[in-house]
């Protein structure tokens, strides 16, 4: 029998103008700012207006429903849900709606719940509440099922016990996951993907694309919620977001444009900042012919200039990245070795794999055919179509074209198969542990492993990964496994986010947070 565990784990060219109106379509579209004049609030009630980029389909937070893809981001965020577990600014373990674990074998786990913690329902969280959540999750979820691998689940009184159906180690830390939020299935969901969290706030309005309303939960466990209605506003457009941060009609903003943040580099304004492990990277697609040479991949590796890409177009707001996980990590980037930028040496690579620049257009062909990457993304990180840019200035002067489709509908792209090189923006280790991201994206069985990448070797660590209980053992594991993606170049990392929120005068207890999932808090407050 393992005795009961501590709750701290420690982490260890021009830009196409496709790409530039698809920002602008995506951006304004429900994002319209009302201004403050026009709430119809009481004398006296504090109101607060909050501008985010991610409220969306485009991001898969169509929602608040942590059930319905990543819309649990969306739950946790804005302050609706919380999970059992939760994390520090040191990505270390702590309990929320759970007091204590323990393990009794491998495959067991015993969780107390809290016992003053009510839904906004009104019902009470107990272990049998919490059970039909998981249950569900499980049922609907599919990357929830893959991670959490439950075989059952039990509820006695306060007592919720999980069995797996194999040894799962970081399975407190996936419950942690914003998917992991307990709602009341007794109350059901919405139509419109609302639901019964047990947080400080509770949404009485859920606009996809547009944003939701937010009103004080009366009855919050964890003290009195200082505000009593937030909108959040939905703004993909930078500047859009910028002058109404200036103009007063919000209060504070979550993805303003690099460019705007000196704007509010002095009071009134404050700006929150940290490193995270959100990470911008390429997915090669082994559908492609010519993607299957390894000398081309790698010869693509050495193109992108991430140094001048985080220094210059990110204006330092952001590291350049070797791999999945920053430095600041036990299994990060000072751990794995990637390619360098090397344009010469990329274009001998090329050439040993018989692309030569035969008619003298600048561009490598052979049998008569350019060799053109279709570089799908899409406008709603803004660091996504500065990368485009990046990419396609330095891949042509290695003599690779680059056809940039940036574009809120990139699914449907990568659906259809008309795609080389996705990319796009991931929290790589939100859990503080390695694991997630490999199970995510680079298995067999990962659901985002949209490029179709195999490797024996990593399977093969993958097999140890799961098993391995002892956080060093792991964090050799992710290494090794890092560098077996790396080595076979089926994933370019370009940069880590360093992530900011600004906030209006009076507005305290917003801040960024390591892991990008907790912004409204019982904290928040405007005076």
């Amino acid at each position: 029998m393992r005795k009961k565990r501590l709750f701290h784990k420690k982490a260890g060219a021009v830009l196409l103008p496709l790409c530039l109106a698809a920002g602008l379509l995506s951006g304004c579209g429900g994002g319209s700012t009302d201004t403050k004049t026009e709430d119809n609030a009481s004398a006296g009630e504090k109101v607060f207006y909050y501008g985010d980029t991610t409220f969306n389909a485009e991001n898969d937070e169509s929602d608040v429903n942590p059930h319905n893809g990543y819309s649990g981001w969306a739950c946790i965020r804005y302050g609706i849900g919380e999970t059992l577990f939760k994390y520090s600014d040191k990505m270390e373990l702590e309990p929320w709606l759970a007091a204590e674990y323990e393990m009794t074998d491998e495959n067991t786990w015993k969780i107390t719940l809290r016992d003053n913690v009510t839904f906004s329902s009104g019902r009470r969280l107990d272990a049998q509440a919490a059970k039909e959540c998981l249950d569900d999750l499980v049922s609907v979820h599919e990357r929830a099922k893959g991670d959490l691998k439950i075989k059952e689940i039990s509820a006695d009184g306060q007592i919720l016990t999980i069995t797996t159906e194999e040894p799962v180690p970081a399975l407190i830390n996936y419950l942690s996951d914003p998917y992991g939020c307990i709602v009341d299935m007794e109350a059901g969901v919405s139509e419109d993907g609302n639901v019964a969290g047990t947080g400080p706030y509770i949404a009485t309005e859920v606009k996809t694309d547009t944003g939701l309303t937010l009103v004080k939960n009366e009855n919050y466990w964890d003290g009195e919620p200082k505000l009593d209605t937030i909108h959040v506003k939905t703004i993909s457009d930078g500047d859009t977001m910028t002058m109404a941060m200036q103009s007063g009609e919000l209060d504070a903003a979550y993805g303003l444009p690099y460019a705007s943040l000196p704007l509010f580099a002095e009071k009134p304004y404050t700006i929150s900042s940290v490193e995270t492990s959100r990470s911008f990277f390429g997915q090669i697609n082994y559908d492609t012919p010519a993607l299957q040479d390894e000398k081309v991949r790698k010869a693509i590796a050495m193109s992108i200039d991430k140094e001048n890409f985080t220094k210059t177009l990110l204006d330092g707001n952001g590291t350049a990245a070797e791999g999945p996980f920053p430095a600041n990590f036990a299994f990060g980037d000072d751990t794995v070795t990637a390619p360098k930028y090397n344009p010469e040496e990329a274009r001998k690579l090329l050439e040993e794999a018989g692309w030569k620049d035969s008619d003298g257009d600048g561009y490598v062909d052979k049998s008569g055919e350019n060799l053109t990457i279709r570089w799908v993304t899409y406008p709603s990180r803004q660091e996504l179509p500065l990368l485009a840019e990046s990419v396609q200035a330095t891949m042509k002067e290695v003599g690779i074209k680059v056809d940039v489709n940036c574009s809120a509908d990139f699914q449907s792209f990568l659906d259809k198969g008309e795609w080389d090189i996705y990319a796009g923006a991931f929290v790589c280790a939100p859990t503080g542990d390695p694991e997630y991201f490999f199970t995510t994206h680079c298995l067999d069985e990962s659901s985002k492993n949209r490029g179709g990448y195999h490797s024996d070797k990593l399977q093969a660590l993958e097999e140890e990964m799961k098993s391995a209980f002892d956080t060093e053992k792991r964090a050799e594991l992710a290494t090794q496994m890092t560098q077996t993606i790396l080595d076979d170049n089926a994933f370019i990392f370009a940069s880590h986010l360093k992530m900011s929120i600004v906030s209006g005068e009076g507005v305290t207890g917003l801040e960024a947070h390591p892991c990008d999932y907790y912004e409204i808090t019982v904290d928040l407050d405007k005076n």
